[in-house]
């Protein structure tokens, strides 16, 4: 009791000196300068990985481990891989053999057999037989018009390694007739029309063959036979030779091309229309000697390809008989040389691509080409070889996009001794039983023509399922006779071609054909050379043909010539068959 009683004296004491003290404390002023503006400190990001000095701590501690395999047993069996399907397209089935059949109207005919046989690995042997004709029936024809082409040709082939050798051996026989009569020139009241034969045969014997041995200097060589013949005497025989070799010095490469060509062509009889010879018949013996060699060698730097070269010819001609020429233009002999030069550049890769280039040499002409080009010639011609002097070249090509692609090029040509087609004079009083001397049969005149030409091309292969191709040429011809035209040489020429598929088993196509307008001369030997000029009309043609693939081995077609049905004249005198259809099918076959 006395303790707690010291202690409540003692804090009475200490309340009552507490408040005393506070009663002094007074006043003071405080002047503020300057209002406080706090500030953040700047942060320090805490790094993740802190650096330790300690060198007990950092130091790191070696792991040492080792596995223990041991086999486990398992009943797991994982199914095998599968590819995932792709439908592939059926391949379709290739034949060795194929036989066509067709009929159409005006009589015609057209068949077509081929069969071919491996022998072994490495050899094979063929044969094609085909037959076409017509029956005739041109509206306003007098004399016979029917026609007929019939030829049998084997092949034998040997391919092995680094050789490869053809051979073919053929016999070509074709019947034409010398119908077109000049009626709106001549009056034909005093000939006996009956007593004409128009006919005219040919007979073709034709042996060629190839041999090709790759990597090595020798790389081609071709030796070909042509025996021609007719019914009214005349005979050629040609041969031809042309190897072709490679060679090598140092880096580069040199192609050399050779070439012998020889020509005999004889004719029982000659037109001799000239005044100064009437009633005289001569016959026409020539040989002709084409000795050429060619060497040439390319350069290839990044996008530009140069190809230099010159071709040398020697022309050697013998000639029983010098016959009257209409032109009298006869090539001499002696040595040709001329420019083989060839240089591309892509100037935007496949898309544009220039090239230029200068050509000529000296081309042998025979009756057998003459009559490839034209049927109605009568067996009276004058053969001479033509020398192209030069051909200077230039343009482009490349693609428009990826499936069309053009061609355009500009010429200039300078040709002597151009060959072209023109009508016969019409003479009665010959002695050849006038069969080809009425102004229905053609002749072969020469001349010297300078060419610019023009030509421009496109193509497309849109798909697999459809296709087509334009072109068109513009020529104009500058000949050295003021009198004298480029005769029936058309000015304009022009083509459209489209071929598509419509599902698996149908396809058709068509061809469109624009031949501009062209010029002959006939002359009415009766009236002492009274002639004239004639301008044959620009022609249009349609052709166009559907099939139908019944199976892999059978197809039926449908083909239609001319079915604009223009009775159009191709030379002087010879107008053409109107619309023309021929109906038919295919087989294919293995033995």
């Amino acid at each position: 009791m006395k303790n707690k009683i010291i202690i409540i004296l003692l804090i009475t004491f200490q309340f009552s000196f507490a408040q005393k003290k506070d009663e002094n404390i007074g006043t003071e002023v405080v002047n503020v300068v300057k209002p406080y503006t706090p500030t953040i400190s700047d942060a320090f990001k805490v790094k993740e990985i802190p650096t330790l000095n300690d060198n007990e701590t950092s130091k790191k501690e070696e792991v040492k481990y080792q596995i223990f395999s041991f086999p486990v047993a398992s009943t797991f069996t994982p199914s095998k891989g599968k590819a995932a399907g792709v439908e592939k397209a059926k391949q379709e089935k290739l034949f060795s053999n194929y036989a066509t059949f067709g009929l159409g109207n005006y009589g015609t005919v057209n068949t077509e057999l081929f069969v071919s046989h491996e022998i072994d690995n490495y050899q094979y042997v063929g044969g094609m037989v085909r037959h076409q004709s017509s029956q005739g029936g041109i509206k306003n024809v007098v004399l016979d018009d029917k026609f007929s082409e019939s030829s049998v040709n084997l092949m034998y082939g040997y391919n092995r390694q680094q050789t490869n050798f053809k051979l073919d051996l053929g016999y070509k026989h074709e019947g034409y007739n010398w119908y077109g009569l000049p009626f709106e020139k001549v009056n034909f009241n005093n000939i006996r029309l009956d007593t004409i034969n128009p006919s005219h045969q040919y007979n073709t014997i034709s042996l060629g063959s190839e041999l090709t041995i790759s990597d090595s200097f020798f790389e081609k060589a071709n030796l070909n036979f042509v025996g021609f013949s007719d019914n009214y005497g005349s005979k050629e025989n040609r041969f031809i030779i042309k190897p072709v070799l490679n060679l090598d010095f140092g880096d580069t490469a040199v192609k050399a091309r050779f070439g012998v060509d020889y020509l005999n062509t004889s004719f029982d009889t000659s037109y001799m229309l000239d005044s100064r010879n009437i009633g005289l018949a001569t016959n026409i013996n020539k040989s002709i000697l084409i000795f050429s060699a060619n060497p040439s060698f390319k350069i290839l730097k990044d996008d530009l390809s140069v190809e230099l070269g010159a071709e040398v010819a020697f022309l050697s001609k013998m000639k029983d008989v010098y016959v009257y020429s209409e032109t009298n233009n006869e090539t001499k002999s002696g040595f040709f040389i001329y420019p083989k030069v060839k240089l591309s550049y892509k100037v935007v890769g496949d898309l544009m691509i220039a090239f230029a280039g200068a050509e000529g040499g000296l081309a042998q002409n025979s009756y057998a080409n003459f009559v490839g080009q034209n049927k109605f010639l009568s067996p009276t011609l004058f053969i001479e070889p033509t020398d192209k002097q030069y051909d200077i070249y230039a343009g482009l090509r490349g693609k428009l996009a990826s499936t069309l692609s053009y061609n355009l090029k500009a010429s200039y040509i300078s040709t002597k001794n151009q060959a072209l087609f023109k009508s016969n004079d019409f003479w009665s009083y010959n002695r050849n039983k006038n069969h080809y001397t009425l102004g229905n049969s053609m002749g072969v005149v020469y001349d010297d023509i300078k060419t610019f030409s023009f030509f421009g091309e496109l193509k497309s292969d849109i798909n697999k399922n459809i296709s087509f191709g334009l072109n068109a040429e513009v020529n104009d011809y500058i000949t050295t006779d003021s009198r004298n035209k480029a005769w029936n040489l058309p000015t304009i020429k022009a083509s459209f071609t489209t071929d598509f598929n419509v599902g698996k088993k149908w396809y058709a196509g068509t061809q469109l054909f624009y031949v501009g307008e062209r010029f002959d001369r006939q002359i009415n030997s009766n009236l002492l050379g009274h002639g004239y000029v004639v301008s044959l009309d620009a022609y249009f043609d349609i052709n166009a043909h559907v099939g139908y693939k019944y199976n892999e081995r059978l197809t039926a077609f449908l083909k239609g010539n001319n079915l604009a049905n223009q009775g159009y004249e191709k030379w002087l005198n010879y107008p053409v068959q109107g619309a023309q259809v021929i109906i038919g099918a295919s087989y294919k076959f293995d033995f």
